[in-house]
């Protein structure tokens, strides 16, 4: 358990996934061939306190869509990288601009496109549903679903190894 939370306490910046973790997974489309995505507002919230801690956050998603920068927008995460097709050189580019490295960086995925950049960061997450190679290289695995508090419970984590959590907190209470 120190080990986890050593890796925990160098994040500086987190970055996620979209399908499967910020959402269910699953790809809806409306009957004009619009697509939708159903986003947890409890998962928003833990991300948005995690970066009222100082640890930046990012998105880097292999799908293409406007509801992931409306999202964004909405949570106030402005690195946001869509229609990647590798993840890790996303997120090389994203530290280099950020003046961090790997070591200073976690990320949340699910399937067999994040094992590279989940290896390559000092702190990886996943959901309970992901696939098996994922869980293997992951360090933490959410009790929470994709899409139903597993980014909240990921956000939570980290505040609490970081000694962020209390400060954080205090916001919220009376």
């Amino acid at each position: 358990m120190s080990e986890l939370l050593d890796k925990a306490r160098r994040v500086r910046l987190m970055a996620f996934d979209i399908d499967g973790v910020m959402t269910d997974g699953r790809l809806y489309f409306s009957p004009a061939g619009d697509e939708l995505k159903a986003f947890f507002s409890r998962d928003g919230l833990g991300l948005k306190m995690l970066a009222k801690s100082g640890v930046r956050l990012a998105i880097i998603t292999g799908r293409d869509s406007p509801i992931v920068l409306r999202r964004a927008d909405n949570l106030g995460v402005s690195l946001v990288r869509q229609g990647v097709e590798d993840k890790r050189a996303a997120m090389a580019d994203l530290l280099r601009g950020e003046g961090l490295d790997f070591n200073q960086a976690g990320y949340m995925g699910d399937d067999v496109v994040d094992l590279a950049v989940m290896a390559s960061c000092a702190f990886s997450a996943t959901v309970p549903d992901c696939h098996r190679l994922i869980r293997q290289q992951a360090d933490y695995v959410a009790t929470a679903r994709a899409g139903s508090g597993a980014v909240r419970e990921v956000c939570e984590f980290l505040l609490q190894a970081q000694g962020n959590w209390e400060s954080v907190m205090a916001a919220y209470r009376p």
